[in-house]
């Protein structure tokens, strides 16, 4: 009944997903929260939304890519180097472990 398996992304939060997703589909080797809320935005558009509507992600996706971070499925990002996710501030990125492990 129960499958473990880590690769289940059955029990996400849709923003979690949305993430994965995201940067799954990413030619880039990091990407930005904005880029993920905009492309929540664009998958949720509504007639009458302002260009500016992706910024009520914003907190979501960083909560959600903080989880992410912390259970291993995804790296927060400072000037190309991995970060603790429980202790950075400032201008941040994620990107799948592992993706660019050299220069950056």
């Amino acid at each position: 009944m129960n499958d473990p398996t880590p690769e289940k992304d059955t029990a996400l939060d849709p923003v979690a997903e949305a993430i994965l997703e995201t940067l799954a589909a990413s030619d880039k080797p990091a990407i930005s929260a904005e880029t993920v809320c905009q492309a929540i935005q664009k998958s949720r558009a509504r007639p009458g939304d302002g260009p500016q509507a992706w910024r009520k992600y914003m907190r979501a996706v960083k909560q959600q890519a903080l989880h992410l971070a912390r259970g291993g499925r995804i790296e927060i990002v400072r000037k190309g180097k991995p970060v603790n996710p429980d202790d950075f501030k400032g201008v941040w990125r994620m990107r799948l472990p592992g993706g660019g492990t050299g220069t950056g």
